[in-house]
C-alpha cells in the first residue's frame, strides 16, 4: 500500500515514516460493480484511494437531474473534505468496475498531527493544491456551459 500513497499527488512529498502512519489507521475495502461507496448528504470521515478499478462521483444520485460529476481510477481519491471539514458528503460515488480501496479515517490525519505535525502540513498544503485545481476544472466546464 505504501507504493499506491506514493503514486497519489496529495502524499507527494511525505516521509515513508508518514505514509506508514497513515496506513496503520487504514482499513482495504472492496465493492462490487454498481455498488455505492458513500452517499450525498451521509456523514463522512473517511477519505478513500482507489487500488483497483473506477468509480462515477455524482450529484442527485438516482434522480432525473443525476449530474456526473467525474470517473475516477487507480490512484485517484475521494472523501478528502470530510478529513478537512466535518460536513456531509457533497456527492454520491458508486463504483462502476469492481473497486478495491485504501480507507483512511480521520484520525488517522489526526495521528500524523500530533506524531509528525511537519509532516500533516505538507498533507494539508497538497489537498489545498488539489482542491484549488478541481475548482478551477469545475470552474472551465461551468464557464464552458454557460
Amino acid at each position: 500500500m505504501i507504493s499506491l500513497l506514493q503514486d497519489v499527488p496529495i502524499f507527494a512529498g511525505l516521509e515513508t515514516a508518514a505514509l506508514e502512519l497513515l496506513l496503520s489507521h487504514s482499513a482495504q475495502q472492496e465493492y462490487e460493480r454498481d455498488a455505492v461507496v458513500v452517499r450525498e448528504g451521509e456523514p463522512g470521515h473517511v477519505m478513500f484511494i482507489i487500488a483497483e478499478g473506477a468509480a462515477q462521483v455524482c450529484k442527485h444520485f438516482g434522480q432525473p437531474d443525476e449530474v456526473e460529476l467525474i470517473v475516477l481510477g487507480p490512484a485517484d481519491f475521494f472523501g478528502e473534505m470530510c478529513i478537512l471539514e466535518p460536513m456531509s458528503r457533497s456527492a454520491t460515488v458508486r463504483a462502476i468496475e469492481p473497486l478495491k480501496l485504501c480507507a483512511l479515517p480521520a484520525r488517522a490525519f489526526h495521528q500524523l498531527y500530533k506524531a509528525m505535525p511537519a509532516q500533516h502540513s505538507i498533507l494539508l498544503l497538497n489537498i489545498a493544491r488539489d482542491l484549488s485545481r478541481r475548482l478551477r476544472r469545475m470552474d472551465e466546464v461551468f464557464a464552458a456551459r454557460h
